[in-house]
């Protein structure tokens, strides 16, 4: 079996409250230390990339953003799927190619840009094309932003998803989504569904979020800026 087979199997038949939970590694340092932790896959998140780099969240080159992508998937053994942001204005058989050089089994697109959602329709276009010239070779995670930029009403959330997941999208992350909308959100959601979780303690576990109806849980760039804030505390106990 394939990498992105087996990526794609784990988000087959999830047991409720049992999601497929993905790190976030930053750097091929942090990739190997949530593999060698047992986490069967794993999925960067373009603000802990960027900010391990050097830049602000969204200010990647994409060709440094691609070469950390790359450094992350050969230093691990498992599959890594790629938040590839909006996809950097590149065509989608570029897009696909640039992802398959990088090891990346499966990718993140935002329904956004300039901190403005794009129309729905014309994204889902943009999908269905990536998708096509992926065929089988990527796993398409398509975020959905309308609880971080746009009314926060979850029925246009599953409106855009809806259309998405027709484009061959095989996952929707409304990113930023409360907890007490997930039930509406799986209901009304075909496959599988990503939710972020929290690491301040403030929202559900993993598994909570998985009682709820999530298929799988990413973090974002928590982990890093959790890392972060670790390695500060040490430096400032060195002085």
């Amino acid at each position: 079996m394939s990498k992105v087979d087996t990526f794609r199997a784990l988000h087959r038949n999830r047991p409720q409250g049992d999601p497929l939970v993905l790190p976030g590694p930053w750097d091929a340092a942090s990739a190997r230390i949530f593999a060698e932790a047992g986490f069967p896959a794993l999925a960067t998140p373009s603000a802990g990339v960027a900010a391990a780099l050097g830049y602000a969240d969204g200010g990647t080159p994409a060709d440094e953003m691609f070469a950390a992508v790359a450094r992350i998937a050969r230093a691990v053994e498992v599959p890594v799927s790629a938040d590839v942001e909006g996809g950097y204005g590149l065509a989608p058989k570029e897009l696909v190619e640039r992802l398959l050089e990088a090891g990346a089994v499966g990718c993140n697109l935002e329904d956004s840009a300039g901190g403005v959602l794009k129309d729905p329709h014309e994204h889902a276009e943009y999908l269905a094309e990536v998708r096509s010239a992926a065929a089988d070779r990527l796993f398409v995670n398509a975020r959905v932003d309308t609880f971080a930029l746009g009314d926060k009403d979850p029925e246009k959330a599953v409106e855009r998803a809806a259309l998405y997941v027709a484009a061959g999208a095989d996952c929707v992350y409304p990113i930023l989504a409360p907890t007490g909308v997930l039930p509406l959100l799986r209901a009304g959601i075909q496959g599988p569904l990503n939710m972020l979780a929290r690491l301040d303690g403030e929202g559900p576990s993993p598994a909570g979020l998985g009682e709820l109806g999530a298929t799988r849980v990413t973090f974002g760039p928590g982990l890093q800026r959790r890392a972060a804030a670790a390695l500060r505390d040490i430096a400032a106990g060195l002085r």
